[in-house]
C-alpha cells in the first residue's frame, strides 16, 4: 500500500500544508491566513487548530485517502512556539539535522489531525543567561532552520555560508564548516517597508505601492542604500519624497529608492552584528522571490564587504520549509 507525508508550516500569518507521495512528489497544498498572530491576539488557539485541522482535511479528501494512510506527518515552524500547538524548547546553536531530530517530538493532536504529529524544534544561537551585555548576540528561530537543511545540503561544497531568507522577518543564517547553523539574526525590514510605503508620508511618493519584478530598478535601489548609509534610514525615506517632488515624478523608481534605503538596514546588521562577524568571508546564499532576492543580493554585493553573494532561486516543487522536515524524518528513521 502507498503510503503518503503531509507537512505543516505554521507562521506568524500563515498556515501552509502538503501532501506528497511515497516519493515525496507534491500531489496537493492548502493553505489558511491563520497563523500564531491569531493566538496571540485571541488568547486562545482555536483558529490555528481549526486552520490546520481543516487544511489536512481538504488535503485527504481531496486525494481520497485516510489517516492510516500517511506514513508521518511533519510540523514546523511558530506551531512550535508558546502561541502554537505545541511548544517545544528551541535547539542551541550549532545545531543540524542531527540535533534537530533529537530535539523533535511527536504528539497525537486529536482534533487537528487523525496521526500523530511530529514537532520539530526551532533553533537559538546560544543557552547561557541573556543580560544587556550581550543581548545583541542572541536571536532565535522557528520554521526557518528547516528552510535551511536542504540549501545547506545543496551548497555543502561551498561551506562556510551565509543563509538570507527574506520575509516581513528576513532571517541571515550562519553556517559553519561542519554544515551546521551557528547563529542568526533577524531583522524587522519588511514590516518596516510595509509601514513606510502604506502608513507614512513617503506613501503618495510611492504610490503606495511596493517594487515588483517588473518594476525594478538597480541603480534607484543602490542610490537609496547609499544614502541611508550615509544619513540614515529617516532621512533617507524623506529624501525619497524630495526625490518625487523636484527630480524624480515617478512612484515606481522612489519605490525603488526606499527599497534600498530600507535594506541598508539589513546590510548595517550583517557588518554591525557580533553573532554573524565571522560570516562576512562564507558565501552568502540569498533566496526567495523576485525582486526582493535581487534586491538583497545587489545591496550586499555593493557593500563591498562580502566574497561572494548568490542568489537561489526557489524550486517549482516542495517547499524548502517541506524539504527540511523530510530530511528530519530521514534521520529519524520515519521515511
Amino acid at each position: 500500500m502507498s503510503r503518503y507525508v503531509i507537512t505543516i508550516d505554521a507562521g506568524t500569518t500563515n498556515t501552509r500544508v502538503h501532501l506528497f507521495d511515497q516519493d515525496f512528489a507534491l500531489i496537493a497544498s492548502a493553505s489558511r491566513p491563520v497563523g500564531v498572530r491569531n493566538t496571540a491576539i485571541d488568547g486562545n488557539s482555536e483558529k490555528l487548530r481549526a486552520a490546520v485541522r481543516d487544511c489536512v482535511r481538504e488535503l485527504l479528501e481531496g486525494a481520497a485517502l485516510t489517516g492510516a494512510q500517511l506514513q508521518c506527518v511533519l510540523a514546523s515552524g511558530m506551531i512550535t512556539s508558546n502561541v502554537g500547538l505545541y511548544e517545544l524548547p528551541h535547539v542551541a546553536a550549532p545545531a543540524g539535522v542531527d540535533e534537530l531530530a533529537a530535539g523533535a517530538k511527536s504528539v497525537l493532536l486529536e482534533d487537528v489531525c487523525p496521526t500523530p504529529i511530529w514537532f520539530i524544534p526551532g533553533v537559538k544561537n546560544f543557552t547561557t543567561p541573556v543580560d544587556t551585555g550581550n543581548f545583541e548576540r542572541m536571536d532565535m528561530m522557528r520554521g526557518e532552520e528547516a528552510e535551511c537543511l536542504p540549501l545547506i545540503e545543496s551548497h555543502r561544497g561551498e561551506l562556510p555560508l551565509l543563509l538570507v531568507l527574506p520575509g516581513s522577518h528576513t532571517k541571515f543564517v550562519g553556517v559553519g564548516a561542519d554544515g551546521r547553523i551557528s547563529a542568526c539574526v533577524t531583522s524587522i525590514t519588511g514590516e518596516l517597508l510595509d509601514v513606510i510605503t502604506k502608513n507614512t508620508i513617503i506613501a503618495d511618493a510611492v504610490g503606495h505601492g511596493f517594487v515588483t519584478a517588473q518594476s525594478y530598478d538597480r541603480d534607484m535601489v543602490l542610490l537609496g542604500r547609499r544614502t541611508a548609509e550615509r544619513v540614515g534610514l529617516g532621512r533617507a525615506c524623506f529624501a525619497g519624497r524630495i526625490l518625487s517632488q523636484f527630480t524624480q515624478n515617478d512612484a515606481e523608481k522612489i519605490a525603488n529608492f526606499i527599497l534600498g534605503a530600507v535594506l541598508q538596514n539589513d546590510a548595517a546588521a550583517l557588518l554591525g552584528s557580533s553573532a554573524l562577524r565571522a560570516g562576512r568571508d562564507a558565501t552568502v546564499v540569498v533566496t526567495g522571490k523576485e525582486p526582493l532576492r535581487q534586491a538583497i543580493a545587489d545591496v550586499l554585493r555593493d557593500t563591498g564587504a562580502f566574497a561572494q553573494v548568490r542568489e537561489e532561486r526557489p524550486s517549482d516543487g516542495a517547499p524548502l520549509a517541506a524539504l527540511g522536515a523530510r530530511m528530519v524524518a530521514q534521520r529519524l528513521g520515519l521515511l
